[in-house]
């Protein structure tokens, strides 16, 4: 009797020690395989990623261009992102495209509404990454640190009834002196199927200098 009793606390110490192991794996395997922490910014990702085109509304309109826009993520093993590649050129000069940036999705949502905040950023080395969106390893040399942020760029968007997301940059803040402009303004609509994107420049005296003036630039989604 004494000597069971004298055995009997490493018997449980044993046995606590082997189920705690056993509940540290279970929970660890559980955390791995339903982790998803940020489900809006994977939603809006999968939104942006893609292969769009303005070719239908350039032909209806000619006040409108027939633009292409792709959209590819990057750095996908990183924990900070989505991140997105995103290439935008005329129909008659795809190997020339005239806008290359770098999106970063971060949730922002509060108890009182859903948002989330697409970071812009500028590439450095832009001339060597034309066409990546082809094959997003060429970016495995490159870090978020070497990006150019485009302050007060970011746009903020939120959801609606229909599934569909908007946002838009917020006042003046976005500087450009591109075609003698002081800010740069845009407004985005997006659904599964179109992209609608209205950039435009406005001077010192908020008269616009570049950009479409009738309306957005509607792009159909032609490819994943």
């Amino acid at each position: 009797m004494h000597s069971a009793l004298r055995r009997a606390p490493r018997s449980i110490g044993h046995a606590l020690r082997a189920a705690t192991a056993l509940l540290v794996l279970a929970c660890g395997g559980c955390a791995g395989l339903a982790r998803d922490p940020e489900p809006k910014t994977r939603e809006v990702a999968s939104l942006l990623t893609g292969h769009f085109t303005s070719a239908a509304q350039a032909k209806s309109d000619p006040e409108f261009f027939e633009v292409h826009l792709r959209m590819a993520p990057i750095w996908t093993d990183r924990r900070d992102g989505p991140w997105l590649y995103v290439e935008q050129a005329m129909a008659t000069a795809l190997d020339k495209p005239y806008r290359q940036r770098i999106y970063r999705l971060v949730d922002r949502s509060t108890a009182e509404r859903t948002c989330v905040e697409s970071q812009v950023f500028e590439l450095p080395n832009a001339a060597d990454r034309v066409g990546a969106w082809a094959d997003p390893a060429r970016f495995a040399t490159d870090t978020p640190e070497a990006l150019v942020t485009r302050e007060g760029c970011s746009i903020e968007l939120s959801p609606a009834a229909d599934g569909s997301w908007s946002g838009a940059t917020v006042g003046s803040n976005c500087a450009s002196l591109l075609r003698g402009a002081s800010y740069a303004t845009s407004e985005v609509w997006l659904t599964r199927a179109v992209l609608r994107t209205w950039d435009r420049g406005f001077d010192a005296t908020d008269a616009q200098v570049w950009g479409a003036k009738k309306g957005p630039y509607v792009f159909d989604r032609v490819g994943e």
